[in-house]
């Protein structure tokens, strides 16, 4: 029972440590996350939505701004 205790430790922690390093990459290089919506009633497009996000540490966005 011991045994199985430490595996799953081990594999929380394990799970911990590559999610920061996704935050982290994130974080460092940026990404942006993009969507879209169309609402509509029998068959007929009523309403459209486009929605984008950058998601980046805002150091990388203002060196970016400067250099400009």
């Amino acid at each position: 029972m011991k045994r199985r205790e430490e595996q799953a430790m081990e594999i929380l922690e394990a799970a911990d440590q590559s999610l920061l390093e996704v935050i982290d990459h994130v974080l460092n290089k940026g990404v942006v996350v993009s969507g879209e919506a169309m609402l509509g009633v029998a068959g007929v497009d009523l309403v459209y939505l486009r929605l984008s996000a950058l998601l980046c540490a805002s150091d990388r966005v203002q060196a970016r701004a400067r250099k400009k």
